[in-house]
């Protein structure tokens, strides 16, 4: 009897110990989970912001680039549509560059997320 009581309570502790441990592991992913939600709400909401306040001041800067250009070309229209030209230039090299922009958001991303 002696053995199977000490089988038993071998046992026993195991399961207390893979219990424990589970815990433990749902725990930590718990608060991994977390962190990276606080860390990806944070990017998007400084991303956002900043990034808004850059558009407007482009959108400033390029309506104030037009007037300007308009003045100097004495027509107001040309110098709209070098502006709209340039801009959807700089659009279109963009464009051309969006897999190389992908792939640099992927790095950085996994590297803070696999950390």
């Amino acid at each position: 009897m002696n053995i199977f009581e000490s089988i038993n309570k071998s046992t026993s502790n195991a399961i207390k110990s893979s219990e424990n441990y589970i815990k433990s592991t749902e725990e930590y992913l718990k608060l991994k989970i977390f962190q990276q939600l606080a860390l990806s709400f944070s990017v998007l909401i400084k991303l956002a912001l900043v990034g808004g306040f850059i558009f407007l001041g482009f959108i400033f800067l390029a309506i104030a680039g037009a007037i300007a250009l308009g003045e100097l070309l004495n027509s107001m229209s040309l110098g709209l549509l070098i502006v709209g030209g340039l801009l959807l230039l700089i659009g279109v090299i963009t464009y051309a560059f969006r897999k190389y922009v992908d792939k640099k958001i992927l790095r950085k991303m996994s590297k803070s997320f696999f950390d």
